[in-house]
């Protein structure tokens, strides 16, 4: 069954606007429920979320599908969603439920699922939960002695901070930096800010006053210039901006420069690789991840494996391979030692650590490579495939002989929102505008 409801990561959408919306978070519980219902224990589910308000019309209509079914629900409250995976297994829960839009604004949410592993389900796991939310469930619902309880776990807070903190080389500590924190008024505005200033570090917190509407709006890693200024201002020694949910992370150095996922993986995997700690032979990124990065790593004999957008597809290439890092540009990343989805925070520790152990600027340790010129480019469409279009077929086909064998062109459509993403690099930076500028305007003719 081809599924309808799931994309790259999870179910998402406009708050009370189907397919996000309490009738359809409720048969979510009932199935993904009725899946993970397997054997004579005691099944249990673990439910976070992020601080949007529609938050407060999901948690409760997921609670009562999965209560209908027989689970017991351990609800942990505003939480990051790598806490949510971590939190999974560490309470032997059948199902982790993650209730957040990550980086979109306050009007969407998400429904995020999590095996009893902590790792994000598969493709044909949400298929048959798919199909079981098509079909009559009333016959499954357990009798009225066999529901399940819901309760409030207090400590979950001090749980994830302290597993986050162990992923913190001992013997060091952030003692003497100052660091600026972005929360994106999001899941992590409790736990970031605490656990840096834990390890030792001057915390300039941002972002940390959540009310509901204001989660990743003019701030966190998708508009890091908050933060960026902060440093400036502050004179701080390195600037970190996490997204909605926490598992993206973007770093500004002293100087106020942005950099991303690609120049984080480059510097875990340098570090890893000369403690002998990196496995596979490399990293995992995505096709978004710029060709400066794979030259890098090439000089250092490791390689670039890339999958398709999405750090579930990450995640499990990396399973599949052996691979201890992957990540995204945008600023998944997945640290495989410590967990088993981004986690914003633990990659910020292993970015400090590398920092306090050189004992230079973060300009200088971070940025390892100089990144060809990359354009990204989204163009909404709604109810039109302008891909198939003759005349958006040609603009792409000039645009790769353009580039030739110095630069890369990609074209997809969002798995999580109506728009047709176009991505060019080359070494030649306008080049890459101009073949942008035609594509985009090619499917914004046939689009309407």
């Amino acid at each position: 069954m081809a599924r309808k409801l799931f994309g790259t990561d999870g179910i998402r959408g406009t708050a009370n606007i189907e397919p996000m919306t309490a009738g359809v978070a409720l048969r979510v519980g009932l199935a993904a429920g009725l899946e993970f219902t397997r054997g004579g224990h005691r099944h249990r589910v673990v439910i976070g979320k992020d601080t949007r308000l529609s938050g407060y019309m999901l948690e409760p209509a997921l609670t009562a599908g999965f209560i209908s079914v027989g689970m017991d629900v351990i609800l942990v409250g505003p939480l990051p969603t790598p806490a949510v995976a971590m939190l999974t297994p560490s309470l032997r829960a059948d199902l982790g439920v993650m209730i957040s839009a990550s980086h979109n604004l306050f009007e969407d949410n998400g429904i995020k699922l999590f095996g009893p592993d902590g790792y994000k389900l598969g493709d044909e796991v949400e298929s048959r939960i798919e199909a079981r939310m098509a079909g009559d469930m009333a016959g499954d619902l357990a009798p009225p002695g066999n529901l399940g309880r819901a309760v409030r776990l207090d400590d979950a807070v001090g749980r994830y901070i302290e597993f986050v903190k162990g992923t913190f080389p001992k013997g060091l500590t952030l003692d003497g930096l100052k660091v600026v924190v972005d929360c994106a008024n999001g899941a992590a505005y409790r736990v970031a800010p605490t656990v840096l200033r834990e390890l030792g570090a001057e915390v300039i917190s941002l972002g940390v006053e959540p009310d509901g509407f204001n989660i990743n709006r003019d701030c966190g890693s998708t508009s890091p210039g908050a933060m960026i200024e902060s440093v400036m201002n502050e004179g701080a020694d390195i600037g970190l901006a996490l997204d909605g949910d926490a598992d993206r992370l973007v770093i500004g150095d002293e100087n106020g420069a942005l950099l991303d996922g690609d120049q984080v993986m480059a510097l875990v995997a340098k570090c890893w690789h000369q403690s002998g700690r990196l496995s596979g032979g490399g990293v995992v990124g995505t096709v978004m991840s710029n060709l400066g990065l794979e030259r890098y790593l090439a000089e250092l004999g490791l390689k670039l494996v890339r999958t398709q957008v999405g750090d579930r597809y990450v995640v499990e290439k990396m399973r599949a391979g052996g691979f201890n890092i992957g990540g995204e540009q945008s600023g998944h990343i997945i640290l495989g030692d410590y967990a088993t989805t981004g986690d914003g925070l633990i990659a910020a520790l292993q970015v400090l650590a590398a920092v306090v152990e050189a004992d230079r600027p973060v300009s200088e340790v971070v940025r390892l490579f100089e990144p060809l010129p990359q354009l990204l480019r989204s163009v909404q469409i709604i109810g039109t495939r302008p891909l198939q279009s003759t005349e958006v077929k040609k603009q792409i086909r000039d645009a790769e002989l353009s580039l030739g064998d110095r630069g890369r062109l990609l074209i997809r459509e969002s798995g999580t929102e109506p728009v047709i993403r176009i991505m060019a690099e080359g070494e030649d930076e306008a080049l890459v505008g101009r073949v942008v500028d035609n594509i985009a305007a090619a499917l914004s003719r046939v689009a309407g």
